[in-house]
Protein backbone atom coordinates (compact mmCIF):
# COMPACT_ATOMS: atom_id res chain seq x y z
CA UNK A 1 0.00 0.00 0.00
CA UNK A 2 1.54 3.08 -1.20
CA UNK A 3 -0.56 6.02 0.49
CA UNK A 4 -1.03 5.84 4.68
CA UNK A 5 -4.46 5.14 6.28
CA UNK A 6 -5.42 8.93 6.62
CA UNK A 7 -5.58 9.62 3.13
CA UNK A 8 -7.87 6.72 2.06
CA UNK A 9 -9.96 8.04 5.20
CA UNK A 10 -10.31 11.30 3.40
CA UNK A 11 -11.25 9.39 0.20
CA UNK A 12 -13.96 7.20 2.02
CA UNK A 13 -15.43 9.20 3.89
CA UNK A 14 -15.35 11.97 0.31
CA UNK A 15 -17.03 9.40 -1.47
CA UNK A 16 -19.62 8.50 1.40
CA UNK A 17 -20.51 12.69 1.89
CA UNK A 18 -20.11 13.45 -1.80
CA UNK A 19 -18.95 16.87 -0.23
CA UNK A 20 -15.48 18.22 0.60
CA UNK A 21 -17.07 20.69 2.70
CA UNK A 22 -19.16 17.94 4.56
CA UNK A 23 -15.97 15.47 4.86
CA UNK A 24 -14.23 18.55 6.39
CA UNK A 25 -16.69 18.93 8.99
CA UNK A 26 -16.93 15.01 9.43
CA UNK A 27 -12.94 14.67 9.95
CA UNK A 28 -12.36 18.60 11.55
CA UNK A 29 -9.72 19.14 8.86
CA UNK A 30 -9.93 22.30 6.24
CA UNK A 31 -11.22 21.84 2.58
CA UNK A 32 -7.84 22.89 1.46
CA UNK A 33 -6.04 20.04 3.30
CA UNK A 34 -8.77 17.41 1.31
CA UNK A 35 -8.34 18.48 -1.84
CA UNK A 36 -4.75 18.49 -1.02
CA UNK A 37 -5.02 14.82 0.21
CA UNK A 38 -7.09 13.62 -2.84
CA UNK A 39 -4.76 15.14 -5.40
CA UNK A 40 -1.74 13.52 -4.19
CA UNK A 41 -3.69 10.16 -4.29
CA UNK A 42 -4.88 10.68 -7.41
CA UNK A 43 -1.46 11.74 -8.65
CA UNK A 44 -0.07 8.67 -6.71
CA UNK A 45 -2.68 5.98 -8.60
CA UNK A 46 -2.34 7.75 -11.98
CA UNK A 47 -6.00 7.99 -12.41
CA UNK A 48 -9.07 10.54 -11.52
CA UNK A 49 -11.02 9.54 -8.94
CA UNK A 50 -13.81 12.16 -8.45
CA UNK A 51 -15.75 14.21 -11.10
CA UNK A 52 -16.13 17.83 -9.63
CA UNK A 53 -19.34 20.03 -10.15
CA UNK A 54 -21.40 22.74 -8.35
CA UNK A 55 -23.15 20.30 -6.46
CA UNK A 56 -20.35 18.07 -5.33
CA UNK A 57 -18.49 15.53 -6.38
CA UNK A 58 -18.68 11.98 -7.61
CA UNK A 59 -16.82 8.97 -7.88
CA UNK A 60 -14.98 7.69 -11.45
CA UNK A 61 -15.30 4.44 -12.60
CA UNK A 62 -11.71 4.33 -10.95
CA UNK A 63 -12.80 5.80 -7.97
CA UNK A 64 -16.07 3.19 -7.89
CA UNK A 65 -13.46 0.29 -8.06
CA UNK A 66 -10.94 1.62 -5.22
CA UNK A 67 -13.93 2.67 -3.16
CA UNK A 68 -15.32 -0.68 -3.11
CA UNK A 69 -12.27 -2.16 -1.58
CA UNK A 70 -11.91 0.78 0.53
CA UNK A 71 -15.44 0.75 2.24
CA UNK A 72 -14.77 -2.93 2.96
CA UNK A 73 -11.22 -2.33 4.71
CA UNK A 74 -13.18 0.34 6.82
CA UNK A 75 -15.90 -2.07 7.64
CA UNK A 76 -14.02 -4.56 8.73
CA UNK A 77 -11.92 -2.37 10.77
CA UNK A 78 -14.85 -1.28 12.52
CA UNK A 79 -16.14 -5.00 13.05
CA UNK A 80 -12.60 -5.10 14.89
CA UNK A 81 -12.95 -2.34 17.17
CA UNK A 82 -16.50 -3.22 18.34
CA UNK A 83 -15.37 -6.92 18.21
CA UNK A 84 -12.39 -5.68 20.65
CA UNK A 85 -14.79 -3.31 22.66
CA UNK A 86 -17.38 -6.29 23.84
CA UNK A 87 -14.02 -8.40 24.41
CA UNK A 88 -12.84 -5.56 26.90
CA UNK A 89 -16.32 -5.09 28.43
CA UNK A 90 -17.24 -8.75 28.94
CA UNK A 91 -13.53 -9.94 29.73
CA UNK A 92 -13.12 -12.61 26.94
CA UNK A 93 -9.70 -14.13 26.32
CA UNK A 94 -7.98 -17.43 26.39
CA UNK A 95 -6.44 -19.50 28.84
CA UNK A 96 -4.80 -22.70 27.45
CA UNK A 97 -3.72 -25.30 30.47
CA UNK A 98 -1.58 -28.28 30.50
CA UNK A 99 -2.63 -31.19 33.14
CA UNK A 100 -2.33 -35.11 33.35
CA UNK A 101 -5.87 -36.70 32.66
CA UNK A 102 -5.74 -37.74 36.22
CA UNK A 103 -5.06 -34.73 37.77
CA UNK A 104 -7.22 -33.35 35.14
CA UNK A 105 -10.54 -35.24 36.19
CA UNK A 106 -10.08 -35.23 40.29
CA UNK A 107 -8.39 -31.81 40.84
CA UNK A 108 -8.97 -29.52 37.84
CA UNK A 109 -12.69 -29.95 37.11
CA UNK A 110 -13.89 -28.80 40.64
CA UNK A 111 -11.45 -25.71 40.02
CA UNK A 112 -12.51 -24.81 36.49
CA UNK A 113 -16.12 -25.35 36.96
CA UNK A 114 -16.05 -22.78 39.83
CA UNK A 115 -13.42 -19.89 37.28
CA UNK A 116 -15.97 -20.72 34.61
CA UNK A 117 -18.74 -19.49 36.71
CA UNK A 118 -16.82 -16.33 37.84
CA UNK A 119 -15.73 -16.00 34.13
CA UNK A 120 -17.98 -17.34 31.33
CA UNK A 121 -16.38 -15.32 28.38
CA UNK A 122 -12.86 -16.42 28.66
CA UNK A 123 -12.42 -19.32 26.53
CA UNK A 124 -10.18 -22.89 27.92
CA UNK A 125 -8.48 -25.45 26.10
CA UNK A 126 -7.01 -28.39 28.08
CA UNK A 127 -4.04 -29.59 26.68
CA UNK A 128 -3.78 -33.66 28.34
CA UNK A 129 0.16 -35.07 28.75
CA UNK A 130 2.75 -35.55 31.90
CA UNK A 131 3.85 -33.46 34.33
CA UNK A 132 7.29 -33.45 31.87
CA UNK A 133 5.42 -32.69 28.93
CA UNK A 134 3.52 -29.98 30.16
CA UNK A 135 6.84 -28.64 32.17
CA UNK A 136 8.63 -28.77 28.68
CA UNK A 137 5.56 -26.79 27.14
CA UNK A 138 5.48 -24.04 29.44
CA UNK A 139 9.42 -23.45 28.87
CA UNK A 140 8.79 -23.20 25.16
CA UNK A 141 5.65 -20.92 25.83
CA UNK A 142 3.05 -23.38 24.64
CA UNK A 143 0.95 -23.50 27.65
CA UNK A 144 -0.52 -20.55 30.10
CA UNK A 145 -0.52 -22.75 32.97
CA UNK A 146 0.19 -26.34 33.92
CA UNK A 147 -1.34 -28.29 36.82
CA UNK A 148 1.18 -30.53 38.00
CA UNK A 149 3.12 -32.29 40.32
CA UNK A 150 6.09 -30.25 41.94
CA UNK A 151 9.50 -31.35 39.93
CA UNK A 152 12.55 -31.25 41.99
CA UNK A 153 13.79 -28.19 40.03
CA UNK A 154 11.87 -25.55 38.77
CA UNK A 155 14.39 -23.58 37.55
CA UNK A 156 12.26 -20.47 35.52
CA UNK A 157 8.90 -21.84 36.44
CA UNK A 158 6.87 -20.37 39.70
CA UNK A 159 4.62 -22.97 41.59
CA UNK A 160 1.57 -22.61 43.86
CA UNK A 161 1.37 -25.51 45.86
CA UNK A 162 -2.56 -26.62 46.24
CA UNK A 163 -2.26 -29.48 48.32
CA UNK A 164 -0.21 -32.64 49.29
CA UNK A 165 -0.77 -35.97 47.89
CA UNK A 166 -0.25 -39.94 49.15
CA UNK A 167 1.10 -42.51 46.65
CA UNK A 168 -0.16 -46.04 47.82
CA UNK A 169 -0.68 -49.57 46.47
CA UNK A 170 -3.92 -51.13 45.90
CA UNK A 171 -5.11 -54.44 44.98
CA UNK A 172 -8.62 -56.48 45.53
CA UNK A 173 -8.98 -58.55 48.55
CA UNK A 174 -9.33 -61.27 46.03
CA UNK A 175 -5.71 -60.73 44.46
CA UNK A 176 -3.86 -60.39 47.83
CA UNK A 177 -5.94 -63.98 49.29
CA UNK A 178 -4.49 -65.55 46.40
CA UNK A 179 -1.17 -64.23 46.77
CA UNK A 180 -1.30 -65.49 50.54
CA UNK A 181 -2.55 -68.88 49.35
CA UNK A 182 1.06 -68.88 47.57
CA UNK A 183 3.03 -68.30 50.78
CA UNK A 184 3.79 -64.87 49.82
CA UNK A 185 3.99 -62.86 52.86
CA UNK A 186 2.66 -59.33 53.61
CA UNK A 187 5.99 -57.57 53.89
CA UNK A 188 6.90 -59.17 49.99
CA UNK A 189 4.04 -58.64 48.40
CA UNK A 190 6.01 -55.99 46.14
CA UNK A 191 8.63 -58.11 44.98
CA UNK A 192 5.81 -60.87 44.22
CA UNK A 193 2.69 -59.29 42.63
CA UNK A 194 1.81 -58.24 39.03
CA UNK A 195 2.59 -54.16 39.44
CA UNK A 196 0.07 -51.67 37.68
CA UNK A 197 2.45 -48.55 37.37
CA UNK A 198 2.26 -45.26 35.00
CA UNK A 199 4.63 -45.51 31.77
CA UNK A 200 8.25 -44.20 32.77
CA UNK A 201 7.50 -41.06 30.82
CA UNK A 202 5.43 -40.00 33.71
CA UNK A 203 6.98 -37.96 36.84
CA UNK A 204 4.45 -40.27 39.36
CA UNK A 205 6.63 -43.55 37.70
CA UNK A 206 10.13 -41.59 38.37
CA UNK A 207 9.13 -40.95 41.87
CA UNK A 208 7.97 -44.60 42.63
CA UNK A 209 10.93 -45.81 41.06
CA UNK A 210 13.22 -43.66 43.27
CA UNK A 211 11.32 -45.42 46.16
CA UNK A 212 11.92 -48.63 45.07
CA UNK A 213 15.98 -48.41 44.31
CA UNK A 214 15.61 -46.52 47.85
CA UNK A 215 14.48 -49.04 49.73
CA UNK A 216 16.14 -51.90 47.43
CA UNK A 217 12.75 -53.59 45.96
CA UNK A 218 13.26 -55.69 43.59
CA UNK A 219 10.48 -56.10 40.98
CA UNK A 220 9.13 -59.19 38.67
CA UNK A 221 5.95 -58.47 36.28
CA UNK A 222 5.08 -55.01 35.78
CA UNK A 223 2.18 -53.94 33.68
CA UNK A 224 2.74 -50.18 32.25
CA UNK A 225 -0.34 -47.96 31.23
CA UNK A 226 -1.07 -44.36 30.44
CA UNK A 227 -3.47 -42.83 32.46
CA UNK A 228 -3.99 -43.57 36.48
CA UNK A 229 -7.71 -44.16 35.84
CA UNK A 230 -6.75 -47.36 33.98
CA UNK A 231 -4.36 -48.81 36.84
CA UNK A 232 -7.51 -48.22 39.24
CA UNK A 233 -9.99 -50.18 36.56
CA UNK A 234 -7.41 -52.58 36.15
CA UNK A 235 -6.83 -53.20 40.35
CA UNK A 236 -10.27 -53.52 40.73
CA UNK A 237 -10.12 -56.56 38.23
CA UNK A 238 -7.63 -58.41 40.99
CA UNK A 239 -5.48 -58.06 37.46
CA UNK A 240 -2.24 -57.09 40.06
CA UNK A 241 -1.43 -54.34 42.58
CA UNK A 242 -1.53 -50.92 41.34
CA UNK A 243 0.16 -47.76 42.60
CA UNK A 244 -2.28 -45.11 42.65
CA UNK A 245 -2.77 -41.86 44.57
CA UNK A 246 -4.72 -42.24 47.75
CA UNK A 247 -6.93 -39.09 47.15
CA UNK A 248 -8.34 -41.03 44.11
CA UNK A 249 -9.78 -44.14 45.43
CA UNK A 250 -11.16 -42.85 48.29
CA UNK A 251 -14.94 -44.24 47.74
CA UNK A 252 -12.89 -47.87 46.65
CA UNK A 253 -11.13 -47.86 49.95
CA UNK A 254 -13.98 -47.15 52.12
CA UNK A 255 -16.47 -50.00 50.20
CA UNK A 256 -14.06 -52.51 50.61
CA UNK A 257 -13.20 -52.81 46.67
CA UNK A 258 -9.89 -52.01 46.72
CA UNK A 259 -7.50 -52.52 49.44
CA UNK A 260 -4.56 -50.22 50.89
CA UNK A 261 -1.15 -52.01 50.96
CA UNK A 262 0.49 -51.62 54.12
CA UNK A 263 4.25 -50.54 53.61
CA UNK A 264 6.73 -51.03 56.23
CA UNK A 265 8.40 -47.56 54.92
CA UNK A 266 5.58 -45.26 53.48
CA UNK A 267 6.54 -43.46 50.37
CA UNK A 268 7.02 -39.73 51.32
CA UNK A 269 3.54 -37.56 50.46
CA UNK A 270 4.27 -34.71 47.19
CA UNK A 271 3.02 -31.97 46.62
CA UNK A 272 0.85 -30.87 43.11
CA UNK A 273 -0.15 -27.10 42.01
CA UNK A 274 -0.73 -24.70 39.21
CA UNK A 275 2.82 -23.43 37.24
CA UNK A 276 3.53 -21.13 35.18
CA UNK A 277 6.25 -19.21 33.01
CA UNK A 278 7.74 -16.47 34.97
CA UNK A 279 9.38 -15.05 31.82
CA UNK A 280 6.18 -14.88 29.85
CA UNK A 281 3.99 -11.48 29.73
CA UNK A 282 1.03 -12.39 31.60
CA UNK A 283 -2.31 -12.17 30.01
CA UNK A 284 -5.49 -10.36 31.80
CA UNK A 285 -6.91 -14.22 31.27
CA UNK A 286 -4.16 -15.65 33.36
CA UNK A 287 -3.89 -13.50 35.96
CA UNK A 288 -7.33 -13.57 36.40
CA UNK A 289 -6.85 -17.34 36.61
CA UNK A 290 -3.66 -17.00 39.44
CA UNK A 291 -5.82 -14.85 41.40
CA UNK A 292 -8.74 -17.05 41.54
CA UNK A 293 -6.17 -20.22 42.47
CA UNK A 294 -4.64 -18.09 45.05
CA UNK A 295 -8.37 -17.61 46.65
CA UNK A 296 -9.91 -20.38 46.00
CA UNK A 297 -10.66 -23.23 48.67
Amino acid sequence: MYQNLSSYRIFYTVANTKNISKAAKELYISQPAISKSIQKLEESLGTKLFERSSRGVALTDSGELLYTHVKSAFETLSIGEDRLRRSIELGIGHLTIGVSSTLCKYVLLPYLKEFIKENPHINISISCQSTNQTLKLLEEEKLDVGLIGKPYLLKNIDFYSLREIEDIFVATKDYLHNLSIRGVRHDQILQNATLMLLDKENMTRQYIDDYFQENHISLQDIIEVSNMDLVIEMAKVSLGVGCVIKDFVKEELQNGTLLEIPLGIPIHKREIGFAYNRDIKVSDSLEKFIHFYESFR
